[in-house]
């Protein structure tokens, strides 16, 4: 299974440079290994923070790292330093494609309390500065996923509680961006959101590269909206066209305009997506969510796809 083991030597010696290296309220950190040894050891097995392994110390000392780097973009900031360095190796194909997946909620994630999300030290924040990444604090007002404070990403359907995630994947099955929404709102909406969201940094000198050279995403994208975005963009994509708009294109003769294009060849690589949903799912606090805060459950996503970048 994907999700399971520890950090190798390899996969800490990538994430070693970028974590901070003193907390000045208490003293040092907990050996970062350890911690995050713990932290992706939860999602992989689903089981309560309460019930972790005492190998990975207290369990308190590993939620409550989770929860900051949730709430301060650390993950984030790991997440876009693994990515850059595969584009670095041309190790990132960039016919991207977008997706969706609704994943079911326990009881226990609704109820959330309205606190705000933990504020880091500033040891912390000087830390992610100087990797190459500003630290980003998201405010509990407008968190980082599309959701909304006041629902927490939490949707209501005949199945009970749910939350969408929404991917944009790379060509070999690899989330580059994330967003999380109630479960019943619709594809499109996010479809802007979660490409504006896709930054991969350069190593060396120059702008983060946000322009992917295809995009394919199924019939739920198909509107003039997201044509004219891509368009606008200069990003060739492969859309099929909802029979609907055909019939209405057709009605209108000449005036209804040139039908899109479609590459067939291409669309079948729509799939990849579909395998990088299947990846995250493997993670069972992702195909399962336990988390009561909307930043904290996209915390547990992106450390999902950090390590699916680490490992594949």
């Amino acid at each position: 299974m994907l999700s399971r083991g520890d950090l190798t030597d390899d996969e800490w010696a990538v994430l070693e440079p970028l974590l901070p290296v003193s907390n000045n309220r208490c003293g040092r950190w907990r050996d970062h290994r350890q911690v995050i040894n713990g932290i992706i050891h939860r999602p992989s097995t689903g089981v309560q923070w309460r019930e972790l392994p005492e190998r990975f110390g207290p369990w308190k000392t590993v939620h409550k790292r989770h929860l900051l780097w949730s709430a301060d973009g650390t993950w984030e900031m790991l997440l876009q330093h693994v990515q850059a360095a595969a584009d670095a190796e041309s190790d990132l194909d960039w016919n991207v494609n977008v997706d969706s997946a609704s994943v079911r909620a326990r009881q226990h994630a609704a109820g959330a309390p309205k606190n705000p999300p933990p504020t880091p030290p500033s040891s912390s924040k000087g830390a992610l500065q100087r990797s190459g990444s500003p630290a980003r604090s998201h405010h509990p007002a407008a968190p980082a996923g599309g959701g909304g404070a006041p629902g927490e990403a939490l949707g209501r359907s005949r199945g009970g509680l749910t939350t969408k995630i929404h991917v944009a994947a790379e060509g070999r099955c690899r989330p580059l961006s994330l967003l999380i929404t109630p479960g019943q709102r619709a594809d499109c909406t996010q479809f802007v959101p979660v490409m504006d969201k896709i930054r991969v940094p350069r190593t060396g000198l120059g702008r983060p590269r946000r322009t992917p050279d295809s995009v394919g995403a199924d019939k739920a994208y198909s509107n003039r909206k997201i044509r004219a975005y891509l368009r606008k963009r200069g990003i060739r994509h492969v859309i099929p066209e909802k029979n609907d708009h055909k019939a209405a294109r057709l009605r209108r003769g000449s005036l209804g305009g040139r039908p899109p294009g479609f590459d067939k060849t291409r669309h079948k690589d729509r799939n990849t997506v579909e395998r990088a949903i299947g990846r995250l799912k493997q993670f069972r606090a992702v195909a399962t969510r336990y988390d009561k805060r909307q930043y904290v459950y996209l915390g547990t996503i992106t450390a999902a796809a950090l390590l699916i970048w680490l490992r594949s």
